[in-house]
């Protein structure tokens, strides 16, 4: 892998962590890519070359990005070929987007609990159900919380940026 590429090995790592809890191992590692790509992103190209795999290889895993849009395509004046960049707050918004998941798993959980005669398995299942509503409820609170501190951040440093520069 080239040199000129930034977080490499980081990205790599990155990838492997989340092929390990579920996400495929090609999508994961263009996407982890994608994070240490240059402003204006990288063409599928320059993700088959540092990445070291085929275009088509490359072209399934953007397609399957895009589906959950976690990254985006850019097009630029003058320019055939498609850039891709992740998105913004795609992973707050990923998280959040999940909630109802987690209250749907949690009233299917609580339907298993119902009906199984066997208390201490019954209780565990009540338990992970009463941990998934927990998670629908905080999750979109969290992610809103996340997004409000760093909105704040950002003024702040526009602010005194302007303020230094006056």
């Amino acid at each position: 892998m080239s040199a000129e590429h930034a977080g490499v090995e980081a990205a790599e790592q990155s990838a492997a962590m989340l092929a390990a809890v579920g996400m495929p191992r090609m999508p994961a590692r263009v996407m982890m890519a994608l994070a240490g790509a240059p402003d204006d992103g990288y063409t599928a190209a320059d993700l088959a070359e540092r990445l070291g795999v085929s275009a088509a290889a490359v072209s399934g895993a953007v397609r399957y990005l895009v589906s959950l849009r976690l990254i985006h395509r850019r097009s630029r004046p003058g320019d055939r070929r498609d850039r891709y960049d992740l998105t913004e707050d795609a992973w707050t918004g990923m998280i959040a987007a999940n909630a109802p998941l987690y209250a749907n798993l949690a009233g299917y959980l609580d339907r298993i609990a119902d009906e199984n005669p066997a208390p201490a398995s019954a209780a565990r299942a009540h338990d992970i159900a009463d941990f998934l509503r927990y998670l629908s409820v905080r999750m979109p609170q969290l992610a809103s919380e996340w997004q409000a501190g760093r909105d704040g951040a950002r003024a702040e440093t526009v602010t005194g940026d302007a303020a230094a520069a006056g």
